[in-house]
């Protein structure tokens, strides 16, 4: 979406944001640098994330506060976040704070330590660096990220669970085997048959082209004494998550991989958040404690296919 004419932000688009002789002509016609702008608030906020470093000293340059706050974050903040360092440093250069205490004590200064650039800021004596779990956190996100590789997963019902193996899903869900030996004609069954698969940590339940496995009555038999993520990649309307836990659906419609942390939040969520960013499966299997090797139980073949019978699909 291109921008069009007005002294405000109306109609200026993602990309528009790096376009620096746009975003002055618009301040030159009197658009607001303070807010404004649709889903960010502000105009600093919104070029952290989406502009580039030469659209950051235009808008800096007229804005009330460098530092001002939305929902709880700064624009260093978001471009930290963003993983846009080249804004970060520019939002530095501008007069920026990267240690201005926010968000459950995620500095943007900390919470570049968590980032692919730690390196990002000069880190001064006094200030926290992350904690032996934290650190730990990243890594294990890196691997996971890592190792599930390029996904394509839309349309996919999917759901992780915590602490019981293939053959106890089974035993949970009533399963039965979808097919013969030799005879691997699934589409009489697609409406009710599963790819079940152990892995570290738990096991994958998936449904490659439906949100079965996302059921209510599918995740309070599975997360019985235990805790399920479920997500499914709803070609409509994007991913959509459920959490369950000992045989209670707890919340639905949740965004795992979103990129919206509450002001809120705790200092783990907004850590998870982070590293999760637009990674909506890798976040189920983490929350899940899953520690998968491959992407095989998401989107290959699984240990076996599975038919769950009609009165719980």
């Amino acid at each position: 979406m291109m921008a069009t004419g007005g002294a405000d932000w109306f109609g200026t688009g993602w990309d528009d944001w790096a376009d620096a002789h746009l975003i002055r002509a618009r301040l030159d016609a009197g658009a607001d640098p303070n807010a404004g702008v649709h889903y960010h608030g502000r105009p600093l906020h919104a070029a952290a994330e989406l502009g580039s470093p030469e659209v950051i000293p235009e808008l800096a340059a007229r804005v009330d506060d460098v530092d001002a706050e939305h929902q709880g974050h700064t624009a260093l903040w978001r471009a930290v976040f963003a993983n846009r360092p080249d804004n970060a440093l520019a939002l530095l250069a501008a007069g920026a704070d990267p240690w201005r205490p926010m968000m459950s004590g995620w500095t943007p200064g900390r919470l570049s330590l968590a980032s692919p650039t730690p390196d990002l800021f000069p880190l001064p004596p006094d200030r926290p660096t992350l904690s032996a779990t934290e650190t730990a956190a990243v890594a294990e996100a890196r691997r996971l990220i890592d190792a599930l590789g390029e996904l394509e997963y839309e349309g996919l019902g999917l759901v992780c669970v915590a602490g019981i193996g293939m053959a106890e899903a089974v035993r949970r869900l009533e399963a039965e085997q979808a097919y013969e030996d030799g005879d691997e004609d699934l589409s009489m069954d697609s409406r009710t048959t599963v790819g079940i698969t152990e892995v570290p940590g738990g096991c994958v339940v998936s449904q490659q082209w439906g949100a079965l496995p996302c059921s209510n009555r599918v995740l309070e038999r599975l997360s019985a004494g235990t805790v399920c993520y479920a997500l499914y990649a709803n070609p409509r309307s994007g991913n959509q998550g459920s959490i369950a836990r000992d045989g209670v659906v707890e919340k639905r419609d949740t965004h795992p991989g979103g990129g919206t942390v509450s002001p809120d939040a705790s200092a783990e969520e907004i850590l998870t958040t982070y590293l999760y960013h637009r990674q909506a499966v890798a976040y189920c299997c983490a929350a899940a404690g899953l520690r998968m090797t491959s992407g095989r139980a998401i989107t290959g073949l699984p240990d076996d296919w599975m038919r769950i019978p009609a009165h719980l699909s």
